[in-house]
């Protein structure tokens, strides 16, 4: 049971291993783009591949009648971002576990690599956890740590660690259909909460030391992306860097230099944009965007709160 890449990760590291799978579960097809398309989950475009068979409810704790005629020995959930019913907690003979991307009991919840990322943490991981009706609570069956790199985005880290689950998965499913599996009670005094993003997280300001701009912006991309605001239009960023340094200009003035094209000014030094995309046009790197409309609006200031908001 999952939706994205990173159950679709864990879904082909099973089928690899020759594991039965006699069903999956995701979330519905969603409509996507200005053509309004609709586009399958990573995990059911997998499935398909593998002739698995697929169901969508809108909500699986009202309509899980698919899963219970599955009559499956293990349920593992991924990424699936719906709660599991008691019904289906109670119904294979090996429970139900789920690979969650964190160090729990820290950062539970439906976001925890964007926002392990956005609060400048060192290190992320995985734990595999026993379900239970309470969020990410159950105990840990396995848990490994995996360090963020400077350069890391929400999206490499997504991948890294999508990776991680899926060995750690294959590493303990051995051992869970032996028995021979000690689980450990999280501590929940220690526990924080990693929520799912709000649209208007995506709205980058400038006026923050520079470093955390750096990890909200990197937080964020690609999916579902960060974005200032400079003279009424939007610009989404899609590579940046940093550069810690004393500078003199106003939080948000867009600037350039020999080395780098475009740079925004915050609190202790300087975005560097490598990749942008401005508002009704494509992505372009930060010398195709100088080059044009971005050598007029250097000297600009990037709003310091969204526009009407």
């Amino acid at each position: 049971m999952g939706t994205p890449l990173f159950a679709a990760t864990v879904l082909e590291g099973l089928l690899n291993a020759n594991y039965n799978i006699v069903g999956v579960v995701t979330q519905t097809d969603k409509k996507v783009g200005r053509k309004q398309q609709l586009s399958y989950s990573k995990v059911k475009e997998v499935a398909i591949a593998h002739g698995i068979d697929v169901f969508q409810p809108e909500r699986i704790k009202d309509d899980y009648a698919f899963v219970i005629d599955k009559k499956p020995d293990l349920i593992i959930t991924s990424a699936y971002g719906q709660f599991i019913p008691k019904a289906l907690l109670d119904c294979p003979p090996y429970g139900c576990i789920n690979t969650h991307a964190s160090l729990l009991p820290r950062y539970r919840g439906g976001a925890p690599i964007q926002r392990s990322i956005i609060n400048g943490e060192k290190e992320s991981g995985v734990s595999i956890i026993y379900m239970t009706e309470k969020m990410d609570e159950g105990d840990i069956l396995l848990q490994k740590a995996l360090p963020i790199a400077i350069d890391d985005t929400n999206e490499t880290l997504f991948e890294k660690l999508s990776d991680l689950a899926k060995d750690m998965l294959l590493e303990l499913l051995p051992d869970l259909f032996a028995g021979n599996i000690h689980p450990v009670a999280q501590n929940n005094n220690e526990a924080s909460y990693a929520y799912n993003l709000k649209k208007e997280e995506e709205f980058i300001s400038f006026d923050d030391d520079v470093r955390r701009v750096y990890d909200h912006i990197r937080g964020l991309l690609k999916n579902p992306g960060a974005y200032g605001i400079l003279d009424g239009k939007k610009f989404k960023f899609m590579e940046v860097g940093y550069q810690a340094c004393d500078k003199e200009l106003m939080p948000g003035t867009l600037a350039s230099n020999k080395d780098n094209p475009v740079l925004i000014a915050c609190r202790n030094g300087y975005i560097i944009v490598k990749r942008i995309q401005p508002e009704g046009k494509k992505e372009m790197d930060s010398k195709s965007f100088y080059n044009g409309q971005g050598r007029n609006l250097v000297g600009h200031q990037f709003e310091r709160k969204i526009a009407n908001g």
